[in-house]
């Protein structure tokens, strides 16, 4: 449709040369919305897999949370849907500052929402062995555990946009459809690379808290320096595609670029320190529970050692009461052995006595 048609609310994405849509207003900026098939087949096909995966889960009785559902479905695969279906796919060919908000919703929220989803997590509770156990070699391979370290995630994130915008790559994917549409996937994946380790569920290859925190830390001056950088310049980025726009209304192509540095900026600060915080309190949890679960270790330890004391104490004490037992049997023996030797000795003399006789009785005793 041609730029005029907007009024009607719904019109192509991608505006070119002869074809630029009305003034962005704030009743637009809420009804402009286009229709862009390739993000809206991406969203289809993982929104519907991770639907299957929920009721196949629940179908056989186990649980899924449905937090992870709603951060998938409707604040992940939802704010993609926003940044590409939206007045901000509408206008971000025609204003820098509209695709910069476009950028950060694409390249640092889509892709946090996304991961607080756990979609590893479903797919590996929900695959036959034989997909299942090929995604588990994928997670620990040397592939993922690479592209997952803090350092070069973080290296990829922070370089992408530089490299992005003062190169000839940005007029590219304004003058290319294709490469348009897939400059916004490669703000997803590139986010889920970075956001995915950090913040993630699943099982993956993932830093030490401490590591964490100090990657995110990092990163957040180079939003800063960008934003500063494209706020300063003189010359205008992609400075041929937007004179030759003919937008006539409107902030200046140079004027619209400084307030684009400015969301920049702001916004990658913002969302970084807000990163931050979470992580942060992930490690304090996660020290609460380490801390919990060496309490009952340390408690396992002292009811084991007790046990082993006790069953000791029990040994000594039948061993002690089993000599005892002995002792008393070898005198009560040797008692027994006494008495029966008198008797017989008793009997022997009595014997000798009747074989002799009576004894004579003495001559004063006969008279």
């Amino acid at each position: 449709m041609s730029g005029s048609a907007g009024d009607a609310g719904m019109f192509l994405a991608h505006a070119t040369p002869g074809n630029v849509p009305p003034e962005l207003t704030p009743i637009r900026l809420l009804t402009g919305w286009v229709f862009e098939p390739i993000p809206i087949l991406v969203a289809m096909l993982f929104g519907g897999l991770y639907l299957y995966g929920v009721h196949k889960l629940r179908a056989r009785g186990d649980a899924w949370s449905r937090w992870r559902t709603f951060s998938f479905l409707g604040l992940g695969l939802g704010t993609f849907l926003i940044a590409t279906e939206s007045a901000l796919a509408a206008y971000d060919t025609v204003l820098l500052s509209v695709h910069m908000v476009q950028h950060m919703v694409l390249a640092m929220i889509t892709p946090i929402f996304l991961a607080l989803g756990a979609p590893i997590t479903l797919a590996l509770r929900t695959l036959p062995a034989k997909w299942r156990n090929r995604l588990n070699a994928l997670l620990h391979s040397r592939f993922s555990k690479v592209v997952t370290f803090p350092a070069f995630a973080g290296f990829v994130f922070v370089l992408n946009p530089f490299a992005l915008y003062f190169t000839p790559w940005y007029e590219l994917t304004l003058r290319n459809t294709f490469m348009h549409d897939m400059n916004h996937v490669h703000f997803v994946i590139i986010g889920c690379m970075w956001f995915w380790p950090l913040l993630g569920l699943d099982p993956m290859p993932r830093a030490s808290h401490p590591m964490r925190l100090l990657a995110v830390f990092a990163t957040l001056p180079f939003h800063a320096w960008l934003g500063i950088a494209i706020m300063s310049s003189s010359t205008v980025l992609a400075g041929d595609w937007y004179n030759d726009l003919g937008r006539d209304w409107g902030a200046s192509p140079l004027s619209d670029q400084g307030t684009a540095g400015g969301i920049l900026w702001g916004s990658g600060d913002i969302i970084g320190l807000l990163v931050f915080l979470v992580l942060f309190v992930q490690w304090a949890k996660a020290s609460e529970r380490e801390a919990v679960r060496e309490d009952r270790r340390l408690d396992r330890l002292e009811l084991i050692e007790a046990g082993r004391k006790a069953r000791e104490e029990r040994l000594a004490r039948e061993a002690a009461a089993g000599g005892e037992g002995v002792g008393g049997v070898g005198k009560s023996v040797a008692k027994s052995t006494l008495a029966g030797d008198s008797a017989r000795t008793e009997e022997g003399d009595s014997a000798v006595r009747v074989a002799r006789g009576a004894e004579p009785r003495s001559a004063g005793a006969a008279e």
